[in-house]
């Protein structure tokens, strides 16, 4: 079967009423999901602004009927592990669909985004394995605050659809994160270890109902699900593309 294609936003380059426009557009046009980014300032995606990602999604929840939602990816250091569980359990209880709740462990200080975490004195990690054990850590309390243990945790909110949670992959030990603490991965079409990953995700044998999604740039010829890229994703075993609109976003 081929993979469900979805649809992913910045808000770099359009104010609220074009985002709102775009994402009942992906609605009427049969997309699975609208994902945003999660960046504090526009540059980072080429744009000149940036929304904060949850209370837009909030506002497209509250905009759209039916499609799903998703963030790719929450960066684990932009507000408190505990925040950004409550934030994406809020999503999807305001819109009672399914939240894909996509989740990445942050930039290093010499990474290209790291600049917009210095401008306004965010923690940025140095260490890639505290990156990765705080992925770790949310996947952990999420799993006990809405599944295992909720508790422990009264008047916290467990939201009535249970989010996905999904970890974007850069690393081997990301990938064996996700395949045994989370509902998914996701890894970069375009990343030159691709295959690697993957490969590393399937050997620690994740559940069967494991989802595997990737992104690469919005493509109108990926739409056809026998474009020769889509065929290599299905051979692969992705259920899930997301295309990235990086420009100026589609509206009917």
């Amino acid at each position: 079967m081929s993979a469900v294609v979805d649809y992913q936003l910045t808000s770099g380059h359009a104010d609220w009423p074009r985002l709102r426009d775009s994402a009942q557009w992906a609605e009427a046009n049969g997309f699975g999901a609208i994902w945003v980014v999660d960046h504090i300032a526009g540059r980072s995606m080429g744009g000149d602004q940036a929304y904060e990602s949850f209370t837009w999604l909030g506002a497209m929840a509250a905009s759209t009927e039916r499609i799903e939602l998703g963030s790719l990816v929450t960066n684990v250091w932009n507000r408190s592990v505990g925040t950004a569980i409550v934030a994406a359990a809020t999503v999807a209880e305001i819109s009672q669909r399914r939240f894909w709740f996509g989740i990445g462990a942050g930039t290093s200080p010499s990474s290209s985004f790291a600049w917009e975490q210095n401008a306004v004195g965010a923690e940025i990690e140095p260490s890639m394995a505290r990156r990765q054990e705080r992925v770790e850590h949310l996947l952990e309390l999420s799993e006990k605050m809405w599944r295992t243990a909720p508790e422990e945790f009264p008047t916290f909110l467990k939201p009535q659809h249970i989010p996905w949670r999904g970890v974007g992959v850069n690393s081997i030990r990301l990938s064996a994160i996700a395949a045994t603490q989370a509902d998914g991965i996701n890894v970069a079409w375009n990343h030159p270890r691709r295959d690697e990953f993957l490969a590393s995700c399937r050997e620690a044998k994740p559940r069967p109902d494991f989802q595997w999604t990737t992104f690469l740039p919005y493509d109108t010829a990926l739409l056809d699900p026998e474009h020769p890229t889509r065929v290599e994703m299905d051979e692969r075993g992705i259920n899930r593309v997301i295309l990235l609109e990086s420009g100026v976003p589609h509206v009917a």
